[in-house]
């Protein structure tokens, strides 16, 4: 796992090494162990190494062929690459370390790209052919690592991070789609961010620069056609334990220890008995506890770990250090904070660090297996008008959760049922409380809706889940890269092996939704290997009580007073707010408005601490 960055001059014109080496070292905590880099007149790479593979110096990057034709730099981990062993020897190539690095740049000089299908990994590269003069850069099927680029100058920049890009000096410039996009989703989604100019290599994507900087991007993995190819699967619940399982192996190829973000639900407890199972010994589990015993899982996660014979780490982030894991947390993201658990993620990778270098995560299971309490209001989208009329009738209108559940239900159609599911407000609320403000037209959003339409006609749950597995989902990965890089430790996500993804797309909707809590499958495969009490848990994740921070504690309330004065209300979106009027409503317990206050609170924090770092 690593950091990687790299400038490309169209114009012949030579890259400045002290630039090129300012933008690596904007990544040095993604790669603490290492630093090169590879200079050439009108080419430069940059890389900072986190050592995961063959620790040594064999694995130092760039990383030259043995012809010394080609250059690489690679961020992420190729889980399977001792199974190219063979192959490559056969064909007279020999290895000289023991690096899934070299494997990658052998498979490279043999193959092209066309070799990506065949690789089990997660994975960001670039590489230079010194000879055809083409830069190539490649991302893994889900967009698990990171790669941002972005067209300035008669040039490309390309980083693992944004920051990184304006570091190198491409101008810190809001775009005013991506802040719409912000407000109405929450976050932006496909290759634009939320920023003019930067973008996003997709998932699934490689593209190739050549010829005065002419550009194609190639589309190497579908997920919808993987669906739509996928062998049947005869038998659901051993199909789907053997893969798992076997995921979970793989992801413990590593030189270096090993531990499991342990939250103590379903999916992070499913991950360590996997590890029980298969005889792992020496794990340990790390967890962050809350006070409010709504959002605490800290017990079942202690339980199952000293069950296991495993050890177990726990912490509370509380009033000042959850405010400064709030502003460095900000700072690692590059953009303003969505899920509102980043400060508790990387408090929790602090934590881990002095024993491990890579954590395991249960992210995607939700995603894949129907696991959020949303996807039942898309069961039957006519009984969402039945909701609707009761909004009307002001004694339904009690709780947090039955209120969103109205408001939800005031949409109109079902295509946007599915785009807004994860959506925290909806475009009426944002009209009202906005005033005059329409929803914008995404069209990577809307593409990937025709896609789920396309395979799942006539089923809005199963349209959703395929969407957030495009959208919501590439958030949370963003999420987790950023957090725990921040502290340079790797993650990984066992439930988002490919052929679990593409297998779960294919399967019955009673594997995924049977049941309150949706992911029938998992939970019926580890129902013979987890404590009841875990398989009955109510969901909580990684939840965080918001409202209690901002009024109760002494650094919250202080921001909020400084928030009040910000200059983000000068924006478009947001000019005809009255901040202070906000601020006293939620002081005099409208609890209501906290679905509204929170984006518009983390883009204070990010326009604050970050956005004046680069402008």
């Amino acid at each position: 796992m690593c950091g990687i960055n790299g400038i490309l001059r169209f114009s012949q014109a030579k890259v400045d090494e002290s630039q090129l080496l300012k933008m690596r070292d904007s990544l040095e905590h993604r790669g603490p162990d290492d630093a090169g880099f590879y200079l050439k007149d009108h080419i430069g790479l940059g890389h900072r190494r986190l050592s995961i593979i063959d620790t040594s110096m064999a694995g130092h990057q760039p990383f030259l062929s043995e012809n010394k034709r080609y250059v690489m730099v690679f961020n992420g981990e190729i889980y399977n690459y001792k199974s190219f062993y063979s192959e490559l020897q056969s064909k007279g190539l020999a290895i000289k370390t023991g690096s899934d690095t070299e494997v990658l740049m052998l498979l490279f000089e043999l193959y092209g790209l066309s070799f990506l299908h065949r690789l089990q990994g997660m994975f960001a590269f670039a590489i230079w052919d010194t000879v055809e003069k083409k830069l190539f850069l490649a991302r893994d099927r889900m967009g698990v690592k990171p790669l941002y680029y972005a067209f300035y100058q008669n040039s490309i920049y390309f980083a693992s991070e944004q920051k990184a890009l304006f570091t190198a000096g491409v101008p810190l410039e809001l775009s005013e789609n991506g802040l719409d996009e912000y407000f109405f989703n929450r976050f932006v989604a496909g290759e634009n961010t939320l920023y003019n100019r930067v973008k996003k290599l997709m998932p699934g994507h490689y593209m190739v620069l050549e010829n005065e900087g002419y550009t194609t991007y190639h589309k190497w993995w579908s997920l919808q056609s993987e669906i739509q190819h996928f062998p049947t699967i005869k038998d659901p619940k051993a199909w789907f334990e053997e893969t798992f399982f076997e995921s979970v192996r793989l992801r413990m190829v590593s030189d270096v220890p090993v531990g499991v973000l342990l939250s103590g639900g379903l999916d992070s407890c499913s991950i360590l008995s996997s590890l029980y199972h298969q005889d792992f010994k020496n794990i340990n589990t790390f967890n962050i506890g809350f006070s409010e015993d709504e959002h605490n899982e800290s017990y079942l996660a202690k339980k199952i770990t000293e069950e296991y014979d495993y050890t177990f780490n726990n912490m509370q982030l509380n009033n000042e250090s959850l405010f400064q894991n709030l502003l460095e947390s900000t700072y690692y993201q590059d953009e303003p904070l969505m899920h509102l658990n980043e400060p508790h993620l990387l408090a929790v990778s602090k934590l881990a660090k002095p024993k491990v270098k890579v954590l395991l995560s249960g992210e995607g299971a939700d995603e894949l297996m129907g696991g959020y309490v949303r996807y039942k209001a898309l069961k039957s989208p006519s009984l969402l008008k039945v909701v609707s009329r009761l909004s009307l009738m002001k004694r339904f209108n009690k709780t947090a959760r039955f209120d969103k559940l109205l408001r939800y239900s005031k949409i109109d159609t079902i295509d946007d049922l599915v785009i807004f599911n994860g959506s925290n407000v909806y475009p009426e609320d944002l009209n009202s409380f906005y005033g005059g403000v329409e929803k914008p037209f995404n069209v990577y959003r809307n593409s990937i809706l025709k896609e789920a339409k396309e395979l799942y006609p006539n089923n809005p749950q199963r349209q959703a889940l395929y969407f957030d597995q495009h959208t919501y989902m590439c958030s949370l990965l963003d999420r987790n890269d950023r957090c725990t890089m921040g502290t340079s430790i790797e993650c990984r996500e066992p439930f988002l092996d490919y052929r679990l993804i593409a297998g779960l797309g294919t399967l019955d909707d009673k594997w995924l939704f049977t049941g309150k809590k949706g992911k029938f499958i998992l939970k019926d495969t580890m129902k013979s290997k987890l404590p009841e009490d875990i398989l009955q848990f109510r969901k909580v994740g990684l939840s965080a009580p918001w409202n209690s921070y901002l009024l109760e504690y002494e650094s919250f309330k202080e921001e909020l007073d400084s928030f009040v004065k910000s200059p983000i209300f000068e924006m478009p979106f947001l000019e005809n707010l009255d901040a202070q009027k906000i601020v006293t409503e939620l002081r005099q317990g409208n609890t209501y408005l906290m679905p509204y206050i929170m984006p518009i609170f983390m883009l204070h924090i990010w326009h604050k601490n970050y956005f004046k770092k680069f402008v």
